[in-house]
């Protein structure tokens, strides 16, 4: 632990050390993060594209083989007259002409395909328990007669006795103790019965077999390549087995109901994920046949599709690993040039704090560092200058002081002559003066207040006392109407500013003419902003002075004209963008018949409120 904290310190004690650390910490993450990134993808690129190309293939392969077994059933059908058929079925045992009528249809039968796939056909008297068959004997076409007293009671025979298509495949890879017939058992995989039965009376009459050797199978499952460790099933739509590669390995599928789970409903169309008690973990793609349900199985070991993405993962690695160590020794020494000049520069800080105003640091090339070791030999210069003119600066602030304390007015004075002012004028019962007097000390008390932001209630009133010493001026040519919803009267608004709007209606409508004038000021909500509305029944605005005050709007600061008439409407302006932002708006509407300003402001304050 100790060892630990002098390795930590040693680190974190050095510019350089620390450097190397972060940048191959740098490294060693994003060569992480991207191997990781690339292996998952190519795990998923690969699975992705197993189960795409796995599932075409056994599409393709599966449909052959229901075709295959299609053509089965069309060669079971009777190719001659229903009614010969019959009788020669029923007169076999009695007529030798019947007793070739049957012989000449075995033959049709077995010479109508290549002869490659069929082992033998059998033809089985229901009545009699007699049976034909033809088959390849040592090179010769043989037909062949017996007895087969115990073919009712075979499970093959009673299951086509009841189905309703009057057929049944038996398979004998599990078992073969039930072909029925005296045969070579080693040569065929599979068989297919068909029950050909009376026209008229639907009675059974015969049962014709057909048993196929293994090339059968062999020749349309070689289309689908097997890697190593991976397997193949050939099932039927109950799940009995018609071919396997590993019985052991199908005995452990069925014991775990896997094969409960493939269906032709659509839901696993990517593949089922069998993990076996070994911990190996299987892909199962499969495919099950539209037409009557046979189903090829393909178990494909997970550990085979990711075989490609971890030796790319393993050569990213190696290649990270070997990236690594060159960058480290690169970032070594590209950091030892950086900080060495840092070094030098921080040892003569060292000095200059220690209070030696003689230091200075070695400026080389002209780069940041340079920058800054020639800065810090100027800050050394000038630090002696700035110690000398420290004392005079002192007297220049204290002067500075002292001149803007004189030049300061102290309001309690005014307050206090205004206050003289209105009581004499009381005493000589001039009581509108007194009214006036004590009109402009609110006003003036109200203008110097710290606030720039006030309530709607303490504007109006500001205006109310500004409209009385209006109205000393003006008369009854100037009249006021305030129209404020009392929603509104809590509502929070940039302090003077309904005074800038009723002042321009008075310098610019009751100051133009001779004629009484209403000013009227009204307030309304709608949805988050207030709008508030100044307007007048006076001249208006003259179109260029109207375009003078909307393109000082848009003006930048420094370049606005500040002429009498505008200065006033373009500082509310600026005042509202910069307190409520876009959100606020001052807009003008003029004719000869008066003019209204608009003033929209958000009811819940700006960003800058």
């Amino acid at each position: 632990m100790k060892g630990w904290g002098a390795l930590t310190e040693r680190v974190s004690g050095r510019l350089v050390n620390k450097l190397i650390l972060l940048f191959t910490t740098i490294i060693i993450l994003v060569v992480g993060t991207l191997t990781f990134i690339s292996f998952k993808m190519l795990q998923r690129e690969a699975l992705n594209n197993s189960i795409a190309s796995t599932s075409n293939n056994l599409l393709l392969v599966n449909k052959n083989l229901e075709d295959y077994l299609k053509g089965m059933e069309q060669l079971s059908l009777p190719q001659v007259n229903y009614d010969e058929l019959a009788f020669a079925i029923s007169h076999a045992a009695t007529n030798y002409a019947s007793k070739m009528f049957v012989e000449d249809y075995l033959r049709n039968m077995y010479f109508s395909r290549s002869n490659e796939d069929l082992e033998a056909i059998y033809l089985y008297f229901v009545g009699s328990g007699t049976y034909y068959t033809i088959a390849k004997e040592n090179f010769d076409i043989k037909i062949r007669s017996g007895q087969a007293d115990n073919i009712p009671s075979m499970s093959w025979y009673k299951r086509a006795m009841v189905s309703e298509t009057n057929r049944a495949y038996q398979s004998f890879l599990l078992s073969n103790s039930e072909r029925g017939y005296e045969m070579d058992d080693s040569r065929s995989f599979m068989a297919y019965h068909r029950v050909l039965r009376s026209i008229s009376t639907r009675a059974p009459q015969a049962m014709v077999s057909f048993y196929y050797n293994t090339n059968t199978i062999d020749k349309i499952l070689k289309d689908i390549p097997q890697n190593k460790g991976q397997h193949l099933f050939f099932l039927s739509s109950d799940n009995v087995p018609f071919a396997l590669d590993e019985k052991p390995f199908y005995q452990s599928m069925v014991e775990s109901g896997l094969l409960k789970q493939i269906t032709a409903d659509g839901k696993n169309t990517n593949g089922l994920t069998w993990e076996l008690p070994d911990e190996s973990k299987y892909l199962v793609v499969y495919n099950v046949g539209g037409q009557e349900g046979w189903k090829l199985v393909k178990p494909i070991p997970y550990e085979e599709l990711y075989a490609a993405a971890k030796a790319t993962r393993n050569l990213n690695f190696l290649i990270g690993l070997m990236s690594l160590l060159l960058a480290v020794i690169l970032i070594t020494y590209f950091s030892n040039a950086v900080t060495r000049p840092l070094k030098l520069l921080s040892q003569q800080m060292k000095r200059f704090s220690t209070g030696d105003f003689e230091a200075s640091t070695e400026v080389v090339g002209r780069d940041e560092l340079a920058y800054l070791s020639r800065q810090f030999n100027q800050m050394v210069s000038q630090t002696n200058e700035l110690i000398t003119e420290r004392y005079k600066m002192k007297l220049v602030e204290k002067n500075a002081i002292l001149k803007a304390l004189e030049a300061e007015i102290n309001p309690h004075f005014l307050y206090n002559a205004l206050q003289a002012i209105s009581t004499k004028a009381l005493k000589a019962e001039r009581f509108d003066i007194a009214d006036m007097v004590d009109a402009l000390a609110l006003t003036l008390r109200y203008c110097i207040s710290g606030k720039d932001i006030v309530r709607a209630s303490e504007e109006l009133l500001h205006i109310e006392r500004y409209m009385s010493l209006q109205k000393a001026r003006f008369g009854g040519r100037l009249q006021l109407v305030i129209d404020w919803d009392p929603e509104l009267k809590e509502l929070e608004l940039p302090k003077l500013s309904l005074q800038t709007l009723v002042e321009n209606a008075i310098k610019h409508g009751v100051e133009m003419v001779s004629t009484p004038v209403t000013i009227r000021i009204s307030a309304r909500a709608a949805g988050g902003h207030a709008f508030i509305i100044v307007s007048d029944n006076g001249p208006g605005f003259t179109a260029g002075r109207l375009k003078h005050v909307l393109e000082s709007f848009e003006a930048d600061w420094n370049e606005r004209a500040e002429e009498e008439g505008s200065v006033g409407l373009v500082n509310l302006n600026t005042r509202l963008k910069l307190l409520y932002g876009t959100s606020s708006q001052l807009v003008i509407r003029t004719s000869p018949s008066g003019t209204e300003m608009e003033m929209l402001i958000p009811r819940g304050g700006g960003p800058y409120v």
